[in-house]
C-alpha cells in the first residue's frame, strides 16, 4: 500500500477541515499529515478573529478540537512558512502540501485620509482584543466619539466591543491587557456607517442581536433611512434573513433613548469619502447615497461630516502572500482552480494546493469552509500521478530539520498544555479561561524546552 505525506500550512478551521476529510475519506493508500502553523496554538480566526464574546464559537472550537486530539495528524505550531521552513524543504519532505492561511490583513479602503493617527484597521483592533501574540499590547483607546466603516460581522464586532462596558466582558476570556483598556475607554458614542441600505447588510441577524442586548448602551437608528425603495420591499417579503432583520430593525426604532451612558449609531446609505483631520484624526466625511434599482447604490450629491476622533475601517480581509506560490495581488487570494493552484499562464501548479480564505476570499461560513476543504482534497486525489517524489518522505526527518535550525516549535502535546493552563487561569477566576498573549509565555506553558 502507497503513502500519501501531506503538508498543510495554517491550523485553522481549513487546515484542520482538510486533514479531517481526507483521513476519513480516503482509503486507497496510507495517510500522514503534518500541520503547521506559525502560532503556538491552532484554530486560526476562531481563536483570534472573533470577539471573545460570542459563545457559539465553543462549539466551532470543540469541533475542531476533536480533530486534533483523535491524534491522526502531527501538529507542529510556532513555525513560521517562509522563515523556518520553505517550498523546497516541503518538496523535500512531502508529496504534496495545502496552504489554508487564511486572510488576516485589511483590505484596502483607499480614501484621503486613512492613514492619519487614530484610523485603524478592524482586523489589528481585533487581533489586539482577541489577544493576538504578534500585534502590540497597548491599544490607544482615547476617543469619545469613534466611526467604523463597515456592514459585516467584522465591523459590528468592532463596534460592539468599543461600546460595550469592560465588565460585561469578563465572563469572557477576554486578556487582562485588554480589559485594562477598554475599562479605561472613554467613549461615549460608536457610528457605524454602511454604503448600501439596512435590507442590504452584510451581517447576519444573530449578530445584529447582540447589539440589543448590550448593557448600558442606546442603540440609535435615523427614520430616513427606512424609507425602503421596492427592491427592499421585496426582499423582506421573499427572503427569511432579511425578514428577521427588518423585525429588529423596527423593534429598535421604537425603543426609548436617551437614558444609556454610551450610543451605537446605525447609519446607512452613507458612503465614506474622506477621513478630516490635519495631525489626528477630527471627522468623518460622507456622501448619501441612494438605491439604484439594481442592488447597487448611486451617490446624490449630498455630503456630511460628523466629529469624531477616531476611525475604524472594517471593509474585508485580504489574504498574504506566501514564498514560492503564485498570487493575485488584486484578489488577497492564491490563484487555483477549485484548490489546485494555478501559476501565471493558468497552469496548474502540481502538488500546490489551496482551501479556505486563502483559496477563494474572505467569503462564507464555516459551512463553506468545509465544503470549500472537500473541493480542493478531491482535486488533491485527482492530481496523484503529478505529486512530488520527496527525498526524505519519512516522518522523522522534518522533526530532524526543525530540530538542526533551532525552532522552538510545539506539538498537539504541547497545545493541549497550552490549552489546559488557560483554562486553569480562568477557573481561579470564574472565567471560561484566560488567554496568554505573550509568545513566551505560550512557548513556556507548551514546554517547548523540554523536547517535542
Amino acid at each position: 500500500m502507497s503513502k500519501l505525506r501531506l503538508a498543510i500550512v495554517g491550523a485553522g478551521p481549513a487546515g484542520i477541515y482538510a486533514a479531517d476529510i481526507l483521513l476519513k475519506a480516503e482509503r486507497q493508500f496510507e495517510v500522514s499529515i503534518d500541520l503547521f502553523e506559525q502560532l503556538p496554538a491552532p484554530y486560526g480566526l476562531v481563536r483570534y478573529g472573533v470577539a471573545p464574546d460570542h459563545p457559539r464559537i465553543k462549539g466551532i472550537v470543540n469541533a475542531l478540537r476533536d480533530v486534533l486530539d483523535a491524534g491522526n495528524i502531527r501538529l507542529f505550531g510556532n513555525v513560521t512558512y517562509g522563515r523556518d521552513i520553505t517550498l523546497d524543504d516541503l518538496k523535500k519532505h512531502y508529496n504534496a502540501v495545502i496552504f489554508s492561511t487564511g486572510a488576516i490583513r485589511d483590505a484596502p479602503l483607499p480614501i484621503p485620509g486613512i492613514n492619519l493617527p487614530g484610523s485603524h484597521g478592524a482586523a489589528d483592533f481585533v487581533s489586539w482584543y482577541d489577544g493576538h501574540p504578534d500585534v502590540p499590547r497597548e491599544w490607544a483607546l482615547d476617543s469619545k466619539e469613534v466611526a467604523v466603516i463597515g456592514n459585516g460581522n467584522v465591523a459590528l464586532d468592532v463596534a460592539r466591543m468599543l461600546a460595550k462596558h469592560a465588565d460585561d466582558l469578563l465572563p469572557t476570556e477576554i486578556p487582562a491587557n485588554v480589559y485594562d483598556g477598554l475599562t479605561a475607554s472613554p467613549v461615549t458614542d460608536v457610528h457605524v456607517f454602511g454604503r448600501r441600505g439596512p435590507m442590504q447588510v452584510k451581517f447576519t441577524p444573530l449578530e445584529l442581536r447582540e447589539f440589543g442586548d448590550l448593557n448600558d448602551v442606546d442603540m440609535i437608528l435615523y427614520e430616513e433611512d427606512f424609507d425602503y425603495d421596492e427592491a427592499s420591499q421585496a426582499a423582506v417579503k421573499s427572503n427569511k434573513q432579511i425578514m428577521v432583520l427588518d423585525r429588529i430593525f423596527t423593534k429598535w426604532r421604537g425603543h426609548d433613548t436617551g437614558t444609556a451612558s454610551r450610543r451605537l449609531h446605525l447609519h446607512f446609505y452613507a458612503g465614506p469619502v474622506e477621513i478630516l483631520g490635519t495631525d489626528r484624526v477630527e471627522g468623518f466625511r460622507y456622501e448619501r447615497t441612494t438605491p439604484d434599482g439594481e442592488g447597487g447604490v448611486v451617490g446624490t450629491g449630498e455630503f456630511r461630516e460628523i466629529a469624531v476622533q477616531s476611525v475604524y475601517h472594517a471593509v474585508g480581509y485580504f489574504g498574504s502572500p506566501l514564498d514560492g506560490v503564485p498570487f493575485d495581488d488584486h484578489r488577497g487570494v492564491i490563484p487555483n482552480r477549485e484548490g489546485q493552484v494555478i501559476d501565471d499562464n493558468d497552469e496548474p501548479v502540481h502538488g500546490v494546493y489551496a482551501t479556505g480564505w486563502i483559496k477563494r476570499g474572505p467569503v462564507g461560513l464555516i459551512g463553506h469552509t468545509k465544503s470549500d476543504a472537500m473541493e480542493t482534497i478531491k482535486n488533491v486525489m485527482i492530481d496523484q500521478a503529478n505529486w512530488w517524489s520527496p527525498e526524505q518522505p519519512e516522518e522523522q526527518a522534518i522533526v530532524d530539520l526543525l530540530t538542526d535550525r533551532g525552532i522552538d516549535y510545539t506539538n498537539l502535546q504541547g497545545w493541549q498544555l497550552l490549552d489546559a493552563h488557560e483554562i486553569a487561569l480562568g477557573e481561579a477566576q470564574v472565567r471560561a479561561r484566560i488567554k496568554l498573549v505573550d509568545r513566551g509565555e505560550m512557548l513556556a506553558a507548551s514546554q517547548v524546552s523540554d523536547g517535542n
